[in-house]
């Protein structure tokens, strides 16, 4: 990824956060708008059917989940998997799968630091997973720079 290209998407992913860590939910918008923009990019530079691949698989895993569990797993969640799926298989499998991994294994962690603070009583029953997807990604695609 060029510069200005990871620059945007980093923005991308912090706006992403902010709305769902405030709003529990990621806009249709943000989450279809990414996924169009990662799928130009990709096509511009010849890697269209990689970031097709990553981005079905990744929502195709998060669909799954979302269908056997919706109250563990939004549908923003799920919409946003593609726009992540597909932008990390640009950087290869090594980067898809450890953004695959981290994701649920950051808000796990993130939903028990959150209990651990503050009781049972205060903890939030659902931690947004908007924000654990969009820091695994970042870091699965600084590590394969």
């Amino acid at each position: 990824m060029t510069g200005l290209v990871l620059a945007v998407f980093v923005a991308w992913c912090a706006w992403l956060t902010v709305i769902d860590l405030r709003e529990r939910r990621l806009p249709n918008a943000l989450t279809a708008g990414g996924a169009v923009a990662v799928l130009l990019f990709a096509a511009m530079t010849g890697r269209w059917s990689a970031a097709l691949i990553g981005g079905l698989l990744l929502f195709a895993v998060y669909l799954v989940v979302h269908l056997v569990a919706p109250g563990a797993l939004g549908a923003g969640d799920v919409k946003l998997a593609f726009a992540l799926g597909a932008a990390v298989a640009l950087a290869g499998g090594q980067a898809w799968v450890t953004a695959a991994l981290l994701a649920p294994v950051g808000t796990a962690l993130a939903g028990s630091l959150l209990w651990l603070r503050g009781g049972r009583a205060r903890a939030p029953t659902v931690v947004a997973h908007g924000p654990g997807m969009c820091l695994a990604s970042l870091i699965a695609l600084a590590l394969s720079m």
